[in-house]
């Protein structure tokens, strides 16, 4: 009975597993130190590295929810810009980070879709919204990268609904 029972766990367990582990996202950057505006170079916010970790979930996160098993999904990040930008501070050492509609968030990147091990799409785009203030509300956002979390979601969902 035990070994049964066991048995049985294990199979829910690989199930429950299955889709997520089949689908894939990988995420490269090309010179990222080069991108024209990925990290706060007065000192404050984020470094480029903890930058690029979060692109790296936010790409992942969005494709665990629109891309099928069994597709795997390579991203080659080309050039990141924040949204708004950095602006000096003459009464703190540190600079903030403004965000206006005059700064969108845009994201240049080159990606490949497999499916069942054949390429299914591919292709070169630069992700923008220049009324990303109006369309995104970070009143109620937790967490870094709001607007281009907002950017990457709304491109997954035109680039692969309803691709099967």
């Amino acid at each position: 009975m035990r070994p049964r029972g066991a048995a049985a766990a294990l199979l829910a367990a690989a199930l429950a597993a299955g889709p997520a582990a089949a689908q894939q996202v990988t995420v490269r950057y090309v010179a990222p130190e080069r991108f024209t505006d990925a990290e706060n170079r007065y000192g404050s916010g984020q470094t480029l590295r903890t930058t690029l970790a979060e692109m790296t979930r936010i790409f992942e996160e969005a494709g665990a929810r629109r891309l099928l098993p069994g597709d795997d999904l390579a991203v080659t990040v080309l050039d990141i810009d924040l949204a708004g930008f950095e602006r000096p501070s003459f009464s703190a050492p540190q600079g903030v980070r403004v965000v206006t509609d005059a700064g969108p968030p845009r994201i240049r990147l080159a990606y490949r879709l497999r499916r069942g091990g054949r390429a299914a799409a591919q292709g070169e785009e630069t992700l923008t919204d220049i009324n990303f203030l109006l369309t995104a509300n970070a009143r109620f956002a937790t967490g870094g990268l709001y607007y281009e979390r907002v950017l990457v979601r709304d491109w997954f969902a035109r680039r692969f609904s309803g691709q099967g």
